[in-house]
């Protein structure tokens, strides 16, 4: 067999596996959810954010898109984002004007994100949120379940196939896979590799923050508290995140491998919450691992 057969063969594999022909629904169910669950979670925060766009000015640190800018926004005008953001979210979510709407909606989240961060520390848990709308917004995901297909189609479910419905939800899971298994490596790079291995490391960080959070006034995890004598329990937490952000990759391999680690990914954060009281939102609602789950079977090889 000559190298370009092999090649041929390879990438025939890879893209029956990672863009196998699906129906629109499959894209569209994604991009209901996470714009659902965007509505909510920006929803419930824009007090939040209107305080944070009238804070003093000197604490402004631009980060990521925002980084154009040398000085804060009106206040207003950043307020006016956050609604624009809302308004589009409901449009985005509904499927209306998916082409216009679908990457002017990720562009505002993106950039109200963004300026969020630009007042405090930066918070990572909202990265992935901002892929899988990028993803959702530039793929044809409202040929479904939308008011789009309505218009189009006459039809919310309409019956046609294509590798781009299966490749959506399978380029959202590589966006999730890789910021574990960066999450994974910096475990190592950052010099902590084998405190993080047997557990050491991981056991400090609860106890300091348990301690951080009360001489703040805030209430401590009992669950903590409890736990922390139980070296041994800390090897196995640690070796298990490893575990879990290092072969995260694997997920894309193999279907099962994706139910597999949606499971063990979404119960740590759980974990986390429960003994730590650091929450993740986006991997809490279980939205974040939901591309896993409705990843259609691979296609089947040509004869």
């Amino acid at each position: 067999m000559t190298i370009a057969a092999t090649l041929h063969r390879v990438a025939d594999a890879v893209t029956r596996r990672l863009a196998p022909p699906a129906e629109p629904a499959v894209p569209a169910v994604l991009r209901i959810a996470t714009g659902a669950y965007h509505l909510w979670h920006v929803g419930r925060k824009r007090s939040m954010y209107r305080g944070v766009h009238r804070t003093d000015p000197a604490n402004f640190d631009p980060v990521g898109v925002v980084r154009v800018l040398r000085k804060p926004l009106p206040p207003r005008v950043a307020d006016a984002f956050v609604d624009a953001s809302l308004a589009t979210g409901a449009l985005f979510t509904a499927g209306v004007a998916h082409r216009v709407i679908g990457p002017l909606h990720s562009a505002l989240q993106t950039w109200n994100f963004s300026y969020r961060n630009s007042w405090s520390m930066v918070f990572h848990h909202e990265n992935n949120l901002v892929l899988h709308t990028m993803v959702l917004a530039t793929a044809p995901s409202a040929d479904a379940l939308s008011v789009d297909a309505v218009i189009r189609d006459g039809t919310l479910l309409p019956e046609r196939r294509s590798w781009m419905y299966g490749a959506a939800p399978s380029v959202m899971n590589a966006a999730v896979t890789l910021t574990y298994l960066i999450a994974g490596i910096a475990k190592f790079t950052g010099g902590d590799g084998a405190s993080w291995a047997d557990g050491t490391h991981m056991r400090g960080q609860i106890a300091v923050d348990t301690l951080r959070k009360e001489k703040l006034g805030e209430p401590g995890s009992d669950l903590a508290a409890s736990l922390y004598p139980h070296a041994g329990l800390f090897t196995v937490m640690g070796v298990t995140a490893l575990v879990i952000e290092l072969g995260a990759p694997l997920a894309l391999v193999d279907r099962r491998l994706g139910y597999l680690f949606a499971l063990a990914a979404h119960a740590m954060h759980w974990g986390i919450t429960v003994i730590m009281r650091i929450t993740f939102p986006y991997n809490l609602s279980g939205v974040l691992y939901l591309p896993m789950w409705v990843m259609p079977p691979p296609a089947p090889p040509q004869p």
